[in-house]
């Protein structure tokens, strides 16, 4: 069943494109026709590109890893928090740090220390500092916190980015590419959608046409997260199932075992010399 149908797509305005004159020639195939000097975007296909977009994002997302949501523009930065937020998935709204998956270590560093300021202010190692310091170190965690905060979670690289506008986050793209991640995208008519792994041609401006791509995709990463704590959940069950079973077959093992342990041979018994009975030893003493 489709997670979007092409009324919602319409509506949403996800079928404006850019003007004729900055189009990108590789976009070709998903353009429908050109109206007004503005290319339209064939929904048909917007459609199938989401589901197939989709069933991807599920299947990452079921298997525990986690998709990196790109997006620094002022109207869809918000939409893409809160979206990123709802599935528990890390994101980037503010600038892109230049470096962040091919130099990921240092951003590590950058993450940590702003967990050490933390703990250093709650434990009072900053107590007899400065207000000048202070204030110095308060700015410098306001800085990471709003840079790099969204990705606190994020300890080793993602294993996917949802890149919003792919032509403003091209960074992104090329160092996504460069470490072999598989990049999905909203692509206008003015991008090059080459170097995207799984793209969607639709509207990358309108907050609407954004809303409606974000919410098909994350209701699938919701699904897939969902189908994860299931099968997690079965397999402790299975667990502890077979546990109870081995605790209940022990005592039968051990039994068997006693049942079938060897015997002492017939001859070896009646070999054994019998011992004087005190009728023997009377008899003996009176000799």
């Amino acid at each position: 069943m489709p997670r979007t149908n092409f009324d919602m797509l319409l509506r949403a305005g996800c079928h404006f494109g850019h003007l004729k004159r900055k189009w990108n020639p590789a976009m070709a195939p998903y353009i429908f026709m050109e109206r007004n000097g503005i290319h339209i975007i064939d929904l048909h296909k917007t459609v199938v590109k989401i589901d197939e977009a989709a069933d991807a994002l599920k299947q990452i997302a079921k298997s525990g890893k986690k998709v990196l949501f790109v997006g620094t523009k002022k109207q869809t930065k918000d939409l893409i928090a809160t979206k990123a937020t709802s599935v528990g998935m890390p994101y980037v709204t503010e600038r892109w740090p230049g470096g962040m998956l091919t130099n990921f270590p240092t951003i590590r560093k950058a993450v940590k220390k702003m967990g050490n300021i933390d703990k250093m202010m709650n434990d009072g190692t900053y107590a007899n500092l400065s207000k000048r310091e202070l204030l110095q170190i308060t700015r410098q965690r306001a800085k990471l916190e709003k840079n790099l905060g969204s990705i606190v979670d994020l300890t080793r690289l993602p294993s996917a980015l949802f890149v919003v506008d792919v032509l403003k986050e091209n960074i992104a793209v090329r160092e996504a590419n460069r470490l072999g991640i598989p990049v999905f995208a909203i692509v206008d008519t003015n991008s090059d959608p080459n170097n995207i792994d799984f793209m969607i041609p639709a509207n990358d401006d309108a907050k609407d046409s954004v809303d409606v791509i974000l919410t098909a995709c994350c209701d699938a990463i919701s699904e897939g997260l969902e189908e994860r704590k299931i099968e997690k959940a079965d397999e402790k069950a299975a667990k502890e199932q077979a546990e109870a079973n081995a605790a209940e077959d022990k005592p039968k093992r051990v039994h068997k075992a006693r049942k079938d342990a060897p015997k002492v041979p017939k001859a070896q018994v009646e070999e054994k010399p019998a011992e004087d009975t005190p009728a023997q030893e009377e008899s003996s003493a009176e000799a």
